[in-house]
């Protein structure tokens, strides 16, 4: 990134690379999360915090080890208060991290990827997203129902909230450009994106925080 870059304002960067970075740096507390971690899962854990470290290290123009990250296993990551909010996405061994000056949530999956769309949609979407879903060809039925599934997932990490508890609740509007949380009174901007064989999405309580926002491929 270059040198200078403003973070001031509705700025949103987001970063598409390997879930995993050897050789780059992790702070003592992650290494100490790792230790009570299976040997698969704590080298994506140890590679993807690496990855984000060295991303908002380009960022903030610091080094690694002085970027205040707080990334527990199994936990939204999160940034010291004035360093702005992140946001990580894991599917098929690539990681997708969004940066950005408000709240922001972000999806990432191949948009090949086989699953049920017809019993998923059935199980966790609306009633009125099931109309409008129900009325479309075989192959853009499959593909809306994933990009449903991006925004929904990407609203419930912007909530940090629960993908077993709020999945049902998001219901994604018609134009698939925001989604409202059944019950809590939530209302999200969204935007979704093709790069290659990904789909992602990236959502915010502000349309304009999503308007430019940068993708920079690792």
């Amino acid at each position: 990134m270059e040198e200078g870059f403003n973070r001031s304002g509705s700025v949103t960067v987001l970063w598409l690379g390997p879930a995993s970075s050897r050789g780059l740096c992790v702070s003592d507390q992650e290494q100490a999360w790792a230790c009570d971690l299976g040997k698969t899962r704590q080298q994506r854990f140890l590679g993807s915090r690496a990855w984000m470290r060295s991303c908002l290290s380009d960022l903030w123009g610091v080094a690694p080890q002085e970027i205040p990250l707080h990334a527990p296993p199994g936990a939204p990551p999160s940034l010291h208060s004035g360093w702005g909010f992140v946001s990580l996405s894991h599917s098929k061994g690539s990681a997708l991290m969004a940066w950005s000056s408000a709240p922001v949530g972000v999806d990432l999956e191949r948009l090949d990827r086989p699953f049920a769309s017809e019993a998923l949609m059935s199980r966790y979407y609306a009633a009125s997203e099931q109309r409008r879903l129900r009325g479309l060809p075989h192959q853009a039925f499959h593909q809306a129902v994933l990009k449903y599934w991006l925004i929904k997932e990407a609203a419930i990490k912007w909530q940090r909230g629960s993908l077993a508890q709020d999945l049902s609740h998001w219901v994604v509007a018609a134009d698939e450009l925001s989604a409202s949380h059944r019950g809590r009174g939530l209302q999200i901007a969204a935007h979704c994106r093709q790069l290659g064989p990904w789909g992602l999405a990236i959502v915010s309580a502000c349309e304009q925080n999503l308007i430019g926002a940068r993708v920079c491929l690792g």
